[in-house]
């Protein structure tokens, strides 16, 4: 376990390292992002496709058709023309057959349509229906309609194609005996047996690219624009410390009991064990310099569950046998009393104000080697109360006396009450709440400690995701306890 936090350590100053030398994303960043924010790409994708989907299903259906027309050169002789005659002609068809495509659409050549077929609809609108390409380096000329009645489309195809020759062989080339240019009709237009549109294969493959990268989008956008700490992976962005335990949300750390005294066979005791071996390979208690660890529990603000913390912390230390005194310091906001539904009238505020002894207010709970030394009323002077010469006095016979000193002190966004007791030895330990912990106060409060060169000893995720891998360890671990239960049950029967 010490190997793990000195490797802790060492990964997040190489992080920190390369985070300087490279600024940009890396693939493995995304990743995590995409992974944090897999519901809001799933919701994204989701509404993207059914609303390609929906789009498409109210689209109307249409039918596609075309028409073939296939230029010559009309000449006048007998048909004796000679080679020369013919790629003049040829060169001449070529340049005249680019303006066919404009010409087609104009109300010369869609007018006799509308009247012939007895269509009700204007020139302009029947131009929408129309697409006429002439492919390169050809004397074909193509004459497409899309209509939502296939058979009026192969209709109007084909009379398209017939007053467009009319046109160009009886009325553009009017000024001579008769037209140099000849169309005729080579693939006539049959009506089309499948709709054209709507294209549902090619619109539910636009759908799901375009769900997967809006998606990606909106969870990078989302990840951006998020204020609170969401994944204890971005908090070696903003503080410099290892990650000392995870513990996730669950409603026995809503009772009156730490977990370890409450249900110490659940998983979430097991983490707070977990954080009990990592502090005190933290700091042992073999250390010549200290027979005492003063541990200061702090947050960047309010609701973060840093009392919580330091109640259950307290508990698993005194579990292990260790000699434990947790002080309520946060003298601004009282919280240890209730957290453990024990007295808490009188307490610290009454020794710093000289109306009572340590051993006056100082409280057993759970264990003989567990104590409690409350907050008391609230002081209108909490600072210069906490910067006294009987607080240090305190610390110091605390420290003699205690193999641990647990004190809860008030949010650092609030006070820097966390500040002196580390200066006075003490190792700070922030507690981070996902959802809840605010980066911009994360980061001020980093650079902070970097300033006054008091670097922070770990850091406890509150409210952690639980991974798959950690839901596997629970499994087992309830598993093995109800076994060992099963077990017990088998030779208390056999004894008798």
């Amino acid at each position: 376990m010490a190997e793990n936090i000195v490797e802790q350590q060492a990964a997040g100053q190489v992080g920190a390292g390369a985070k300087q030398e490279n600024d940009g994303m890396t693939l493995s960043a995304l990743f995590g992002i995409m992974r944090k924010h897999i519901i809001t790409i799933i919701i994204t994708f989701l509404v993207v496709l059914g609303a390609v989907i929906t789009l498409t299903a109210m689209s109307p259906v249409e039918y596609t058709t075309t028409s073939q027309l296939f230029a010559t050169y009309n000449d006048s002789s007998d048909g004796t023309a000679n080679s020369s005659e013919q790629n003049s002609g040829s060169s001449y068809i070529m340049s005249q057959i680019k303006s066919y495509p404009a010409l087609t659409t104009t109300q010369s050549v869609l007018q006799p349509v509308i009247d012939d077929l007895g269509l009700h609809t204007t020139v302009g609108q029947l131009k929408g229906q129309i697409s006429v390409t002439n492919p390169t380096n050809t004397a074909f000329v193509n004459i497409s309609v899309t209509n939502g009645d296939p058979a009026q489309a192969a209709d109007i195809a084909n009379a398209v194609a017939k007053s467009l020759s009319s046109v160009v062989e009886n009325t553009l080339y009017a000024s001579g005996s008769h037209s140099s240019v000849k169309l005729s009709i080579v693939q006539p237009a049959i009506s089309p047996s499948s709709p054209s549109a709507p294209k549902w294969k090619l619109n539910i493959l636009i759908g799901i690219i375009s769900g997967l990268i809006l998606g990606v989008f909106a969870a990078l956008l989302k990840d951006v624009l998020a204020k609170q700490i969401q994944d204890d992976d971005e908090i070696s962005e903003y503080i410099d410390a290892p990650i000392i335990g995870r513990i996730p949300e669950v409603d026995l750390l809503n009772d009156t009991k730490p977990v370890v005294v409450n249900e110490p066979g659940s998983p979430v005791a097991e983490d707070f064990r977990r954080i009990r071996t990592n502090l005190s390979f933290l700091a042992p208690l073999e250390d010549a310099n200290t027979n005492c660890r003063l541990i200061v529990v702090t947050s960047t603000g309010a609701s973060e569950g840093k009392t919580t913390t330091s109640v259950n912390i307290a508990a698993a230390l005194a579990e292990n046998g260790a000699k434990v005194l947790l002080i309520d310091a946060d003298l601004r906001h009282p919280s240890v009393a209730a957290k453990l539904d024990i007295d808490g009238s009188a307490g610290l505020t009454h020794v710093l104000s000289g109306q009572a002894s340590v051993k006056d207010v100082v409280q057993r709970y759970w264990k003989p080697n567990l104590h409690v030394l409350p907050a008391g009323p609230k002081p209108p002077n909490a600072s210069t109360l906490l910067n006294s010469p009987i607080m240090v006095e305190l610390l110091n016979n605390a420290v003699e006396r205690y193999d641990y000193v647990l004190i809860d002190t008030a949010p650092m966004v609030v006070a820097n009450d966390a500040v002196i007791f580390v200066r006075r030895g003490g190792s700070l330990i922030m507690v981070c709440r996902r959802d809840q912990t605010l980066k911009r106060d994360l980061r001020e409060i980093s650079e902070e400690l970097t300033t006054l060169d008091l670097p922070a000893s770990g850091v406890i995720f509150n409210c952690a995701r639980e991974s798959k891998k950690s839901l596997e360890r629970s499994n087992y671990y309830y598993y093995y306890s109800d076994s060992n239960k099963k077990r017990s049950k088998k030779h208390r029967f056999s004894l008798k």
